[in-house]
């Protein structure tokens, strides 16, 4: 078969593909699939695709003989699924590589923010100042952590959170209770969970459901002096209700691996010199600036998932789900 690989240019992965696939024609390129990137041959029956892929309705018209998409990552909001349903394209994610990676790293923003350690190490090496005056922390035993979404992730992110003696509420839409029996915490609504946690975490994927899930109307009802932690999607956050809420003081602090914006913010020069920022873009990625630019704020560059034991699981559960479409059964098949 044909397989193309999107946003693939490790030496590592793709002598790990050729090497496995060797019967079949491969082709790597660095770059996402895209309707402005498309690749030369049309032909490919298999896309292997990453997260700044965006596989729309005119990419999947443009290959026609496209049978499969095998989404190399968990999230798959870059693929218009209902579409794929359409034309019957598999679509396959892989659901579990970063359960506990992205879970461990929560906790590495966590003790960041409440610990004030980057500014700590910030001032040693570059200020020379060793002295823990300003630096005071907090505790993360006996907070009350609130867990947005319970999958994999989330899961994990509890049982790590019951290790420092935290108290833990959750929001989920389908709430699991013998789970939250067995691991001692308790379901409540969004908002309750906003209202009543010290420190809120969220896990949920990305989707016209989950876009802005918090918002203007439900992000002021945190309680005030909080600490907010985002290894999710950035969508899921309204930037400009988080900017004013950083700003004002309602919120003592965030950890965000993700932004709203990123994509723009990663292309910014890019894209202004091309005037290809639409206009209502603008302030967000004015306000993502002005986040980075916070004290209170620490922004990692998408990397919760970037673990070696994470880019190996992503790798072989990617190789299954090729094999498994060749061989006529389908593994890991995504939901719209």
């Amino acid at each position: 078969m044909k397989i193309g690989f999107f946003e693939s240019n490790n030496e590592t992965e793709i002598n790990f593909f050729k090497t496995r696939l060797s019967e079949h024609k491969l082709t790597f390129s660095n770059e996402p699939l895209t309707s402005e990137n498309l690749p030369d041959d049309k032909s490919l029956e298999i896309a292997a695709i990453f997260v700044n892929c965006q596989v729309d309705k005119n990419v999947i018209n443009s290959l026609p003989n496209l049978k499969a998409i095998i989404v190399r990552a968990t999230g798959f909001d870059n693929v218009d699924i209902a579409f794929c349903k359409q034309k019957n394209i598999i679509v396959s994610n892989v659901p579990a590589y970063g359960s506990h990676t992205v879970a461990e790293f929560t906790f590495a923003l966590m003790l960041n923010v409440t610990r004030k350690i980057y500014t700590a190490i910030n001032r040693v090496k570059i200020g020379r100042i060793f002295s823990p005056e300003g630096l005071k922390g907090l505790d993360l035993f006996g907070k009350t952590l609130g867990v947005i979404g319970t999958g994999k992730i989330g899961t994990n992110v509890i049982k790590i959170a019951k290790g420092f003696g935290m108290n833990v509420l959750a929001f989920d839409a389908h709430p699991d209770q013998t789970m939250a029996g067995g691991l001692d915490f308790k379901y409540l609504t969004l908002e309750e969970v906003l209202r009543l946690s010290d420190i809120i975490t969220i896990h949920v994927p990305y989707n016209n459901k989950t876009h802005h899930l918090l918002n203007s109307t439900n992000l002021p009802l945190i309680k005030k002096g909080s600490i907010l932690i985002n290894t999710s999607r950035g969508a899921v956050l309204e930037t400009d209700t988080l900017f004013r809420l950083l700003s004002n003081g309602h919120l003592s602090g965030a950890g965000l691996d993700v932004l709203e914006e990123e994509d723009e913010l990663k292309e910014e020069v890019e894209l202004l010199s091309r005037n290809a920022i639409p206009e209502d873009k603008y302030k967000e990625i004015l306000e993502n600036h002005m986040l980075i630019n916070m004290p209170q704020v620490i922004i990692t560059p998408h990397m919760a998932f970037f673990t070696k034991e994470a880019i190996a699981s992503i790798r072989k559960t990617t190789l299954e789900n090729i094999n498994a479409f060749i061989k006529g059964i389908p593994l890991n098949q995504v939901q719209g």
